[in-house]
């Protein structure tokens, strides 16, 4: 993941969601309020409502504004072969994780919301549908290039996504320092197996 400090929102929301990451990598999900954002900003809470008129909302924004940052981690990759390119989003997709620990413990609080709140749920499925279409679209140009076996893309992509995820799960919840870079060599395993 890309420093979620930075991104193209227009001021003074980008400050907000700077606020935002950093009162939840603070205090956690269960124990953010409107208060601490504000605090973090700088301002009162007036100043953050008059952009977002509840917490949910600004949360959602907040969603949003992860997913654009990671875009442009994305995008800056410079490479256009198909296995390096893979390898690299791989390593963001797993090590973003280790690199924003409390970031990622508040993002695990906000997804166990997700069944209950259905802009959390959009958000979390329409994150998830970006990066498979990524890896998907790394996979069909190997594909295409033939550097990849002519495989069911969509299947390969979802494989890999199940041991991102457990990955990233198993680090928050178990705190299980070595259960990335196991799903790095799994991942890895599985590419060569499955792909090459």
């Amino acid at each position: 993941m890309a420093d979620p400090t930075e991104g193209s929102f227009p001021e003074p929301r980008a400050e907000i969601m700077r606020a935002t990451y950093r009162a939840l990598r603070e205090h956690g999900y269960a124990d953010l309020t409107v208060e601490r954002i504000a605090e973090e900003y700088g301002k009162s809470t007036a100043a953050v409502h008059y952009h977002y008129d509840t917490k949910d909302e600004l949360l959602v924004a907040f969603l949003d504004y992860l997913l654009e940052r990671f875009v442009d981690t994305i995008r800056d990759v410079e490479t256009t072969d198909p296995q390096r390119r893979l390898d690299l989003l791989l390593d963001e997709l797993i090590f973003a994780a280790e690199d924003h620990r409390d970031l990622a413990v508040a993002m695990l609080e906000m997804r166990s919301q997700a069944p209950y709140k259905e802009d959390f749920r959009e958000r979390f499925r329409g994150n998830d549908e970006y990066i498979r279409y990524m890896i998907k679209a790394v996979i069909n140009h190997g594909i295409d290039e033939g550097d990849f076996e002519d495989v069911d893309a969509d299947h390969a992509t979802r494989g890999l996504m199940t041991i991102v995820d457990g990955a990233r799960t198993r680090a928050v919840v178990l705190d299980d320092g070595d259960a990335l870079e196991t799903a790095r060599r799994v991942a890895d395993e599985y590419v060569d197996a499955t792909l090459i």
